[in-house]
């Protein structure tokens, strides 16, 4: 089964490759690594969601926003290596969530993230992770991740 069908299995599908809103781009490539910029969770190109965790959005809203994150990571690979097939490892993510001030389960919305990517690596899919607190994001976003893929 293919990484893309390991998605679709799960309910989901991979949506196009989200383009740059800042002078950046989404994805740089050096050696055998691809690293990705800032990623938002963008729903054809409109964050449904929007605010702090702990005020506007809940721990479940924000987890599945994780997850539009991940989806919107993978196309953009998929996008600049034109398959998915070719990702060795994920090898980090960072996530920023905003949050109120005495707002402390960021690793459980992030869980959510990391557990889809073992869904649907397996073992390529273990990484390293880092969770911060923020008082705020762009665009309002509750969250932002950054990617390092091995190919």
């Amino acid at each position: 089964m293919t990484i893309e069908e390991k998605i679709k299995k799960l309910g989901y599908e991979l949506p196009k490759a989200i383009k740059p809103v800042g002078a950046y781009t989404p994805a740089l490539k050096i050696g055998n690594l691809l690293f990705l910029s800032g990623i938002l969770p963008f729903v054809d190109g409109k964050l449904l969601k929007t605010g702090k965790v702990g005020k506007n959005l809940t721990i479940e809203e924000a987890q599945n926003e994780a997850i539009k994150v991940v989806l919107n990571a993978l196309a953009i690979v998929k996008d600049y290596i034109g398959s998915l097939e070719n990702i060795k490892q994920c090898i980090r993510i960072t996530g920023y969530v905003a949050t109120t001030p005495d707002f402390t389960e960021h690793p459980k919305i992030l869980n959510s993230a990391s557990e889809f990517l073992i869904k649907i690596f397996g073992d390529k899919g273990k990484h390293c992770r880092v969770a911060v607190g923020v008082c705020s994001l762009p665009l309002d976003s509750p969250l932002e991740m950054d990617f390092i893929f091995e190919l």
